[in-house]
């Protein structure tokens, strides 16, 4: 089916099921029971399931196949905020005129800087990359303010033109970004089956559609001869040198793909939420990126996606934990025993989360260095039956007389 084996047909499906069903599978829990905490499935936190996963597939095109390390992918994610914002202030809140102009401006943005980069590999690379994402943000966080209006960040205002939308509501306020006439993103439908509510948003779907896009054109590019000479620059780049094969052709269309991709997820963020700042520029996001590939599986298909579902869900959940939380989690302790674990505990949760993810990420590390995918894949082997020691004999073969 499109062009796939039965293999990667199933995977797609398998990545089409979860996220059209994303609503029902992110909200296990009734919403007054006091596990509801753990609810991932309102919009918001779903947008973002699936457009830091856009981010992770396109960085993991790069790094996964290529082995280049880009410690500035965040640069492209911020060019395609700006941009679509921009397209937001100019032209209208029609979404899809946004997310394309993200995609070619980020596309060029990656050209310049691959170009430049890519003459060098190794550290060598991954400096460079650092270093023209951190100019990238200086430049949008003060020398480009006309541009990007600086640390306020860019966002829509009563005044902006927008010759082919309205520049007003008929209330007096700004207009939401739309896909259609009527359609629009922060538009929601909830559904209430008995203790549990469901929300079905716009935006989430037009996020989620282009997941699928975007995972289906990496199957298309994993499976291609393209993505086989991507393979085998990370295998042994210097080997296809001697050869006579000149492979920076092939690891700057890499880079280029890898930054429409970010700028795809940048043009969705604005979408989203019409306002773009200097922040998502900086190297922690580019770092977030390359500890979601990692953590997901690095060279594998669906593990980014598994990755960046992974770090946002905790992320969220360990973030909103407090004393009071602890405190009833606890409570069946004596009180002075009680105060005493919440003590020693609260500093890895609320403010403090980021100890936790580090945690987490660190035993991951160790204990699965294919990532989750591999950690996936030992379970699958728990459960595959072995064959009993009658069952092998009989299998073997009798050779012939």
């Amino acid at each position: 089916m499109f062009g796939l084996d039965k293999k990667d047909t199933t995977l797609l499906l398998v990545v089409t099921l979860l996220a059209l069903l994303a609503p029902f599978i992110l909200n296990p829990f009734p919403e007054a029971s006091a596990l509801a905490q753990f609810n991932a499935g309102y919009p918001d936190l779903m947008q973002r399931f699936v457009i830091y996963g856009i981010f992770a597939v396109g960085f993991n095109l790069l790094f996964g196949l290529t082995g280049y390390l880009s410690f500035g992918h965040a640069a492209f994610l911020g060019v395609g905020s700006y941009s679509a914002v921009w397209i937001f202030k100019l032209l209208g809140m029609n979404v899809l005129p946004a997310i394309a102009f993200s995609i070619v401006i980020s596309g060029l943005f990656a050209l310049l800087i691959g170009y430049i980069s890519l003459r060098r590999s190794g550290i060598y690379f991954s400096i460079l990359t650092l270093a023209f994402a951190q100019m990238s943000f200086n430049m949008a966080y003060s020398v480009l303010t006309p541009i990007t209006n600086g640390e306020t960040g860019l966002q829509l205002t009563l005044s902006d033109p927008r010759i082919l939308g309205q520049q007003a509501t008929a209330d007096g306020s700004i207009p939401v970004t739309n896909l259609l006439p009527g359609l629009e993103m922060r538009q929601s439908v909830q559904l209430e089956l008995g203790g549990w509510l469901f929300t079905f948003n716009t935006g989430y779907y037009l996020a989620a559609f282009f997941l699928l896009l975007a995972f289906y054109i990496a199957i298309r590019i994993f499976r291609s001869p393209f993505g086989l000479m991507l393979r085998a620059v990370k295998s042994n780049q210097q080997r296809l040198n001697y050869t006579g094969i000149h492979t920076r052709p092939y690891t700057l269309a890499a880079f280029v793909i890898s930054g429409m991709y970010a700028g795809l997820a940048g043009g969705l963020l604005a979408s989203m939420d019409p306002l773009a700042g200097a922040e998502r520029m900086q190297w922690t996001a580019s770092g977030e990126v390359v500890i979601m590939t990692i953590l997901g599986g690095a060279g594998t298909l669906i593990g980014p996606i598994l990755g960046a579902g992974f770090i946002k869900y905790f992320e969220n959940i360990f973030s909103k934990i407090n004393e009071n939380i602890l405190h009833d989690w606890f409570s069946f302790l004596p009180q002075g025993l009680q105060d005493f674990v919440v003590t020693i505990v609260a500093p890895f949760f609320g403010e403090g989360w980021s100890l936790s993810m580090g945690l987490m990420f660190m035993a991951i590390v160790i204990f699965l260095p294919g990532g989750l995918v591999e950690g996936g894949q030992r379970i699958g082997q728990l459960f595959r039956r072995k064959p009993a020691a009658g069952d092998a004999a009989s299998s073997q073969t009798t050779p012939a007389e």
